[in-house]
């Protein structure tokens, strides 16, 4: 583990006392447990849970048993009020392995956390090894050439996130970010483990806190942006989102390469 990863996270989580106090819902998790689709999970790993954004829905709307990891004395302790099952290890540890046996779980959850980890070889092939035959990896990261990025990138001559921005959340993801991926090379990295693309799901701007502060703010212009990328993600190419989430099938001689692209 990054000496400075469970600083960054605390610090970040600094005032959070409980899930109504977490300032950064994010689209990724509102749409959890719908992406799940009729694929009937049984137990499932939410890795690197937070505050238990996506865990909460699961817990209160699936059935299925669902254990969440994290690092965060913080995130832990919400998690722990919340009710739900916890445990705590370090997924970026790569002379350890995950403390689950062979084929544990039939899902896997990991949002927004690959791009912050050292060791990612060893994170995928943990995953792939606790997923069961026929098992399902759902992951996202920041799409890095996403029009979100892109633009200020090449007008600002600028990295993505800016060390010595005012914003503290930009800086967070500066010091906090040590990967930088793409949808094309996530999907490419992900699969050379083993595991077969399945589906890409594109959350449209709806329950996020960003979007709900532009909604107050104005509503034509909140609804403007979300027909915008509603077009955007029928249209065009899942390259072009800011966060799709990734659907793998653990490849069993079986497998089969169908693959589709859900906007919801």
């Amino acid at each position: 583990m990054r000496k400075d990863a469970i600083q960054l996270e605390e610090t970040r989580m600094e005032g959070v006392r409980n899930l109504e106090d977490y300032p950064d819902f994010h689209e990724r998790h509102r749409v959890f447990p719908a992406i799940f689709e009729n694929r009937q999970h049984q137990r499932i790993l939410d890795s690197s849970a937070g505050v238990g954004c996506t865990a909460q829905r699961i817990r209160d709307n699936y059935p299925a048993q669902l254990i969440c990891n994290d690092i965060s004395p913080t995130c832990l302790n919400i998690l722990k009020e919340l009710g739900l099952s916890i445990i705590s290890f370090d997924i970026d540890n790569d002379e350890q392995h995950f403390p689950f046996p062979d084929g544990y779980f039939d899902a896997v959850i990991s949002l927004a956390t690959i791009e912050h980890l050292i060791h990612v070889d060893h994170f995928v092939k943990e995953i792939h090894r606790i997923l069961q035959e026929d098992g399902y990896l759902y992951i996202s990261t920041p799409n890095y050439a996403s029009l979100w990025y892109i633009p200020r990138f090449l007008i600002a001559g600028k990295t993505f996130h800016d060390p010595t921005s005012d914003s503290a959340r930009t800086r967070y993801e500066f010091y906090a970010h040590v990967r930088y991926f793409t949808y094309r090379t996530l999907r490419e990295f992900v699969q050379s483990f083993g595991f077969t693309p399945k589906a890409v799901y594109l959350p449209l701007p709806k329950g996020s806190t960003r979007y709900k502060a532009l909604y107050t703010a104005s509503k034509p212009k909140a609804l403007l942006y979300r027909y915008a990328m509603q077009a955007l993600y029928t249209l065009f190419s899942p390259r072009w989102a800011t966060e799709p989430i990734l659907c793998f099938q653990k490849s069993t001689a079986g497998a089969t390469n169908a693959f589709h692209k859900v906007v919801l």
